[in-house]
């Protein structure tokens, strides 16, 4: 069974429809983007502009709708292989992206002095919701195309290597490989995971080194590469070892490698793809092992710089990822309606059935607060990128208009990195969740292939997954809420008391909301609490052995000011996952009461999410507050230290 026929993913979606119309701060970003319309060839007016963008939503809508779902089944089965070092795909992913190609879809975010359409980027995420809706897997490859030219654009901003005359861009370094992949005619590939190193990014072996000539060779293996077989790859090495005390992460350096080199007219391979993954989804994505020999590489920006570098292009991926759970998210809520509208029992279609009505209204509410959640956070990072670009390469001559455009990225990057993780965590685990439910209501039929309901699950299964796992998401999220704490403890104390009064003064959804926030306040007083109880005896211990005065110096200077995240921590790191659904759940709540207010017809979502809210909360704090895993963390500190010993 293909998934629920349809002529065009844009226009069958009211809700992505309402966003784009009113969630992007399309004036803020089209403006940035296109110079206040000073560019050549460019829009003369935002309303113009968004007539453009809207376009090809709609011909991408067609597309993926007619071109690309009818082919779900095909590139499921189909698959991938290596056949004599070579990536074979089938001819359904051959044919899709040929057609991507001559859509020019590829440089859709590049300027148009470098081939592209000068798009926002907003376009880039957003349409991958709709390729996801299609098929995880194509969605997961095209964004190997425009998402690596953009990010090495980035990249030689950051260098100082990109030219602008009259905000065009006039020269750049990797402008070879950024037009090649705005043409469609190679694509990239993010590579990080080795064996023994694939969260712990400082266990990585891969070694660069550089020769007489200044040329880098990079020596190493890694795997699970997705789109790995492209021919520029970005690559994380390591160019020395840390010192001792440092950051297994210290010491690692970005370059870029073409996976193929032409000498005297003939194609080297430089590169070498070792395998292709039999996975359990995404099967029309390749995921494949590289091993570098003696690769030539390129050093991107400067050495021991890697991790930061990778980390732009890293967190970009998280929001893709957030989007691509939402497509995912919208083809299980359609595929379960769509059969419970058809599936009749006891003389009624199941979806009349109250407890499927239930489960059908909270899939919906869910995929709307997820949508909220995305495009809140693509408009953060959109206008860091705009902004960032903007004050690196033309920044105004006026000190006051510069400070002005300062003080606004600050504050996008701050909201930025705040939401992405909750994002990334949210959107993955509730694909997991609401596919896996769309299993169920399809009852037995469900575990059959031709349903396409087992698909959906298998795709969504590694969102949780890859670009950081969820619980790397939730303690991404935990640090930066306790590191604020313990770094401005007076701003929270504020924060929380004024909770606690609207929580008594406010009336209905706000009071609501308010009261679900104080209980994340308490939460994090509990989890506070026992760091500090912990901290503080463990430090009096500490000062009672040595001279009067050793302790004396000791309080005055150092007493609760040294802080280690690995230990001092613990007590908030094994609730890191219960806060950080919390904080999902309120960040949603907030968005969808904020646009209930803007837009009447539109507070039915935030009433139904609010409502769904209050119970999960509620049974979190408990488990925060109640729960004492003193021993847990005590244990897990012993055998850490006898393994550290060892």
């Amino acid at each position: 069974m293909p998934l629920p026929p349809s002529s065009n993913y844009l226009t069958d979606n009211e809700d992505l429809q309402w966003h784009l119309e009113h969630s992007v701060a399309w004036e803020e970003i089209v403006r940035l983007l296109e110079r206040d319309f000073t560019l050549p060839d460019g829009p003369g007016s935002v309303a113009t502009a968004r007539e453009q963008y809207l376009a090809i939503f709609e011909e991408v809508g067609r597309f993926v709708a007619n071109e690309v779902a009818p082919r779900a089944e095909r590139l499921d089965a189909e698959g991938t292989r290596l056949e004599d070092g070579k990536v074979v795909v089938s001819d359904a992913t051959r044919e899709i992206f040929e057609q991507l190609e001559g859509m020019g879809l590829h440089g859709l975010t590049l300027p148009r002095e470098l081939g592209g359409m000068n798009c926002p980027l907003v376009l880039y995420f957003a349409l991958g919701e709709m390729i996801s809706r299609a098929d995880c897997g194509t969605m997961t490859h095209f964004s190997f195309f425009g998402g690596i030219a953009q990010c090495l654009l980035a990249y030689a901003a950051k260098e100082g290597a990109v030219t602008l005359k009259d905000g065009q861009v006039q020269e750049t370094r990797f402008r070879a490989a950024i037009e090649q992949i705005g043409r469609g005619e190679a694509w990239g590939a993010m590579v990080l995971t080795e064996p023994d190193a694939g969260s712990d990014l400082g266990a990585i072996r891969c070694r660069a080194v550089q020769g007489p000539d200044g040329t880098w060779r990079l020596t190493g293996e890694k795997i699970f590469i997705t789109s790995g077989h492209g021919q520029w790859q970005i690559v994380l090495a390591r160019t020395s070892d840390p010192a001792p005390g440092e950051s297994g992460l210290a010491g690692l350096s970005l370059f870029l490698v073409p996976r193929v080199l032409e000498r005297d007219g003939q194609e080297v391979e430089n590169v070498r793809v070792t395998k292709v993954e039999h996975k359990l989804g995404h099967a029309s994505s390749a995921t494949v092992s590289l091993l570098y020999e003696d690769s030539e590489a390129e050093l991107i920006g400067k050495l021991g710089q890697g991790f930061e570098l990778m980390l732009l292009l890293m967190n970009n991926a998280r929001v893709a990822v957030g989007f691509e759970a939402l497509g995912v998210c919208e083809a299980a809520f359609r595929m379960a309606s769509d059969y419970a509208s058809k599936r009749v029992t006891m003389g009624k279609p199941i979806k009349d059935h109250e407890l499927v009505a239930d489960v059908l209204q909270d899939m919906d509410t869910t995929i709307r607060g997820i949508r909220a959640l995305c495009f809140e956070a693509v408009n953060h990072v959109e206008l860091t990128h705009r902004l960032d670009a903007r004050l690196r390469l033309d920044p105004p001559a006026d000190p006051a208009e510069k400070a002005e455009l300062e003080r606004r990225l600050a504050r996008h990057k701050r909201k930025g990195r705040e939401i992405t993780p909750l994002l990334k965590y949210l959107a993955s685990e509730k694909a997991v969740e609401l596919s896996r439910m769309n299993m169920q209501l399809h009852g037995g039929m469900g575990y059959i292939h031709e349903t396409g309901a087992d698909r959906l699950l298998r795709d969504a299964l590694v969102l949780p997954v890859y670009e950081g796992t969820s619980q790397i998401q939730a303690l991404m999220a935990l640090k930066d809420l306790l590191g604020g704490v313990i770094k401005d403890p007076t701003r929270f104390v504020k924060r929380a008391a004024a909770a606690r009064v609207s929580a008594t003064v406010t009336r209905g959804l706000d009071r609501a909301f308010h009261q679900a926030e104080v209980k994340l306040y308490q939460s994090v007083e509990a989890i506070l609490a026992r760091i500090l109880g912990t901290k503080v005896q463990r430090e009096w211990s500490a000062m009672r052995q040595g001279d009067l005065l050793g302790r004396l110096d000791y309080l005055q200077r150092k007493f609760l000011r040294a802080w280690d995240a690995k230990h001092d921590f613990a007590h908030g790191l094994v609730h890191a996952e219960r806060v950080t659904r919390m904080l999902c759940d309120l960040h949603v709540a907030k968005v969808l009461l904020r646009q209930g207010k803007e837009h009447p017809e539109r507070m039915i979502h935030a009433k139904r999410w609010i409502g769904r809210m209050i119970p999960r909360i509620t049974a979190l704090a408990l488990e925060v507050q109640s729960s004492d895993l003193d021993d847990l963390i005590e244990r897990a500190g012993v055998e850490a230290e006898e393994h550290a010993a060892v």
